[in-house]
Order: structure tokens, then sequence, then C-alpha cells
């Protein structure tokens, strides 16, 4: 069995993880999406909460699971047997941080290969940090994420 593990901190999952996730379900007989804890990065929402809208917004495909993890991504890619890791590239900007990630992941894990893939061109702009701070503001960031991430922040950010 293939499967490909997606990590992020998804906070929050945007329509962009969205479409790579949908086209990983296509290529992969299993997908992990990993939400990784990430409390250095300080995320707007808490793990479990953004595990929870993984699962909402990609219960729609049987074969992707979600789940959050703390761990170093090379351990936690044997313990959840992943054969790939998955990292999307929106811009040249993130290629040379995710090439220094994949040449250190290849060490850790020699087994585990690196995928790239790009978002469809219409998702190719948006970020989970402009989809954060575009909703403090109270700016629509509708078209950026699916309506159950959308009714979280407005929650979050007009509470």
């Amino acid at each position: 069995m293939n499967t490909v593990l997606y990590p992020g901190t998804f906070d929050p999952i945007t329509k962009g993880h969205t479409d790579l996730v949908e086209r990983a379900a296509r290529m992969f007989d299993k997908v992990v999406v990993a939400v990784a804890a990430s409390s250095k990065k300080n995320p707007a929402f808490s793990l479990e909460e953004r595990v929870d809208l993984c699962r909402q917004v990609l219960s729609h495909l049987p074969n992707v699971e979600v789940v959050g993890f703390s761990t170093l991504l090379a351990h936690f890619a044997k313990e959840v047997n992943a054969n790939v890791l998955l990292r999307g590239l929106r811009a040249v900007s993130d290629f040379e941080y995710e090439f220094q990630l994949a040449n250190m992941n290849r060490v850790l894990a020699p087994d585990v290969e690196s995928l790239f893939l790009t978002p469809s061109e219409k998702y190719s702009y948006i970020s989970s940090t402009l989809v954060r701070e575009i909703a403090s503001l109270k700016g629509d960031v509708t078209k950026f994420v699916h309506p159950v991430v959308n009714e979280a922040l407005l929650k979050r950010y007009n509470a």
C-alpha cells in the first residue's frame, strides 16, 4: 500500500491544502494529513481544533485520515507506515526551504521519498497566514476556505 503523509500546521486548512489532498487521494491508496502541534508557531487554533476542521473539510475523501502529531516528522512517517511525504509549493520562494527539509528528511528517513505538488493556479496565492490576517481584520475569506473554516474564523476573531 502506498501511503502519503501530508504534514503541516493547517492553521487553518485552506482551499489550497484541500486541492493538494484531493489530488493526492487520487494518486495514493491512503493519505494521512498530519496536523503538527507547532507550538513555536503560536497557532490561532489549538491542535484539536485544527484536526477537527481538517476532518470536517476532508470528510468527503474515504482514503484520507487526519491525525495530530508532535514528534519528529521522520519518526511519525514510520509510525504511520508512510513511504512518501507530500509538500506543497506555491511559489519559487517556497522551494529553498522545502528542498532543505527534503534533504534532511532523506537523511533521517531514507526509505521515505518527498513529493512536491503545486496547487491549482486559482489557489496558488493562498496561505494560512494571509487568511488569518484577513480574518483578524474582519475581511471576507470565503473564497479561500471551506464554509466550516470560515465559521471558525468568524468565531475566533469576532469573539
